[in-house]
């Protein structure tokens, strides 16, 4: 350890880069660690519950839970080999020592309670660690407090009961209703632990230390036998494999649901509006996930996910609302919880009101993947079918209604994305029904119907001007989420279509790879990576291989460059070279699954 320089990681105003962070999960909540040792952020025990640990949008109030050197150090971090275990290393002028963190869960499956697990082993010389614990009060919403049992101190946080375990040499120095602190000394060769067990409205378990620590390896086992189960054979394996394990970061295992992203409020510019609440359900999100496992070969996961939307849309009809909560309920209204926000961006926000918005492309979504869904070999219910028909039909009804389109933008218009999607959608239908997967009874009218939106997209959406497809009509503006439609180009107007490609590169990813979403987004947030992936898709699948090869490796640079533990956060600011917006973001990571899948592999 001579001679080396040690610099600790440095925030800015108590606030860590959003890049840094890497996370931990269990298929029901999400954990980010920040390179200091302190996960900032932990909704527990669900995706949506209120955060345990919050400093993620708040460095003054919010709660947090970090172990680290109290000496300058150099971190290097990695996820175990087709895993979601992490492990981090700390080096100081006195030592070495690893961290080894999961949300734990069993062969099995989850546990029935929040398992969080930290283990400190010695590598070489003495390293102290401080300890330094702090509930969250969730924007001052709830106090907690500490009472004693037969099986240790217990807090209270409203309905969360939450414990501390750690191992006997482990000195905690403090503890009160809010806080605990405490320090360790390492050595070659020792093994500690420290554990937060968590429950909410029923008992809580309290295993032996050995058991926790044991389950480390089991998790760390389930995770390598799903990765083993896949049965992918595109191009990139070995990223594809990290974007599906952060993928399963967002699936809900008590329901099949998938989460958007873990977080809430994170922002797409700093000091901006645009800070909303992604730990919901997209009727889109999930649609593109469940394309993303049904290529990764993820049957269970998919099937899940696909029940789970199908059923929830039974629930409450075929007028589709943009989003539900992770157990199929409506999402609520927004709200503004008083906390800094991140970098002081504001508003927090908790809730998501795109829930009330008209957005017609979600018909090509689940239409599209239904139609994948039964090609890659299941077989639907009588009910499900159903359903499938009366979206078609409530397509074909609808389709020439404004919308808010894919972005969710406050101004309603004819977007040409949304067409093109319901266009997709009665496409899907009459080829699901023309197999005898759904009722053919509406046949004949899906089809004059997707002609006559064909029709209207051919006359109205394209400019002779821009020699592209435009983003709304009447607009000389583009939109990258046509990149998506890529099937209605191919199909029905592959010229225009490429040309239209060709002018989003131009424009809105200034002859680079890196798009934004739309004409104008530069002025207010950053890049958007699932665009970038979707155009390298669109590329292969209208056979412009090599373009397709040259722009995902030129996004791939990119992300070498400025690396952020292999999970993606929603957006990427080229300015100032920085990750942006919440995360893990499952559009991110399914958009590269896709692209990878896409592109013909070298012979």
């Amino acid at each position: 350890m001579e001679n080396q320089t040690f610099s600790t990681p440095e925030r800015e105003n108590g606030f860590a880069e959003l890049g840094s962070y890497a996370a931990i999960g269990e298929g029901r909540s999400v954990a980010l660690i920040a390179p200091d040792g302190s996960i900032d952020w932990w909704c527990a025990p669900n995706l949506d519950s209120k955060p345990l640990f919050d400093r993620l949008l708040d460095p003054q109030v919010g709660g947090y839970f970090q172990i680290v050197p109290d000496a300058p150090y150099r971190v290097t971090r990695q996820y175990r080999e087709n895993s979601n275990v992490l492990e981090t290393q700390f080096e100081t002028e006195s030592g070495c020592v690893r961290i080894t963190e999961s949300i734990n869960s069993t062969l099995a499956g989850r546990l029935p309670w929040s398992e969080l697990v930290r283990r400190i082993e010695g590598i070489e010389g003495q390293v102290k660690l401080t300890f330094h614990l702090r509930f969250g009060t969730a924007a001052e919403t709830r106090s907690p407090w500490v009472a004693d049992s037969d099986q240790g101190k217990v807090f209270h946080i409203a309905k969360v009961m939450a414990m501390v375990r750690t191992s006997e040499d482990v000195e905690i120095d403090y503890l009160d209703d809010e806080k605990v602190t405490g320090r360790l000394l390492t050595s070659p060769g020792s093994r500690s632990l420290c554990a937060l067990l968590i429950s909410e409205n029923e008992p809580l378990a309290v295993p032996e230390l050995a058991s926790i620590d044991k389950r480390i390896e089991t998790s760390d086992t389930a995770w390598r036998d799903w990765v083993d189960s896949l049965s992918y054979q595109g191009s990139f394996p070995e990223l594809v494999k990290r974007s599906a394990l952060s993928l399963k970061f967002l699936w809900y295992s008590p329901t099949g649901a998938l989460a958007a992203a873990a977080t809430t409020s994170l922002p797409e510019g700093i000091g901006g509006e645009k800070n909303y609440d992604y730990r919901y359900a997209w009727v889109r999100d999930a649609s593109l996930i469940i394309k993303a496992f049904v290529y990764l070969g993820a049957l269970e996961d998919s099937k899940a996910a696909f029940s789970w939307l199908s059923q929830t849309i039974i629930r409450h009809g075929v007028n589709l609302r943009a989003c539900y909560t992770l157990k199929g309920d409506a999402v609520p209204e927004e709200r503004y919880p008083a906390l800094a926000g991140y970098m002081g961006s504001q508003p927090v926000r908790v809730g998501n009101n795109a829930r009330d918005q008209v957005q017609l492309s979600m018909f090509g979504d689940m239409l599209a993947t239904a139609q994948l869904f039964i090609s890659a070999g299941h077989v639907l219910d009588l009910t499900t079918s159903r359903m499938l028909g009366e979206l078609a039909n409530s397509c074909a009804d609808n389709w020439r209604q404004m919308d808010s389109g894919i972005w969710e933008l406050p101004e309603q218009y004819h977007y040409t994305h949304s067409k093109m999607a319901c266009w997709l959608a009665l496409d899907r239908a009459v080829a699901m029904a023309e197999s005898q997967h759904i009722e053919p009874t509406w046949v004949g009218r899906w089809k004059r119907e997707r002609d006559r939106i064909r029709d209207w997209i051919e006359t109205h959406c394209w400019s002779e001007q821009k020699q592209a497809y435009v983003f709304y009509v009447g607009s000389e503006q583009l939109d990258a989420s046509l990149a998506l439609t890529h099937h209605y180009g191919k199909t029905v107007n592959p010229d225009r279509m490429l040309a239209t490609y060709q002018a989003i590169r131009k424009e809105l990813g200034n002859d680079s790879a890196m798009l934004y979403r739309y004409s104008g987004a530069e002025k207010e947030e950053s890049t958007f990576l699932a665009c970038s992936f979707w155009l390298v898709e669109a590329w292969a699948a209208l056979d412009e291989n090599d373009l397709a090869q040259q722009s995902m490796n030129e996004i791939l640079e990119t992300f070498n460059q400025h690396g952020n533990v292999d999970i993606f956060n929603e957006m990427f600011d080229v300015r100032s070279n920085s990750w942006r917006g919440n995360m893990p973001q499952g559009l991110s990571h399914l958009a590269l699954i896709c692209a990878a899948q896409e592109i013909k592999q070298e012979k």
